[in-house]
């Protein structure tokens, strides 16, 4: 208990921490296309990436 208290004691005031962090607001256009298509596009590339270089094996 004592080294949580200790972590605890040594986040400064004013900095972030998790738990000030908010929920995504997907009516937001950026962040429906950094946190969904964006990841999708880029498992779609790695997905090819990798059937092609099967290929040329």
């Amino acid at each position: 208990m004592q080294l949580l208290l200790f972590f605890i004691l040594q986040l400064p005031i004013g900095t972030p921490n998790p738990d000030d962090n908010e929920a995504l607001d997907f009516s937001d256009p950026f962040d429906v296309i950094v946190f969904i298509i964006l990841p999708i596009v880029l498992v779609g590339l790695y997905m090819l990436w990798r059937k092609r270089k099967h290929q040329d094996k």
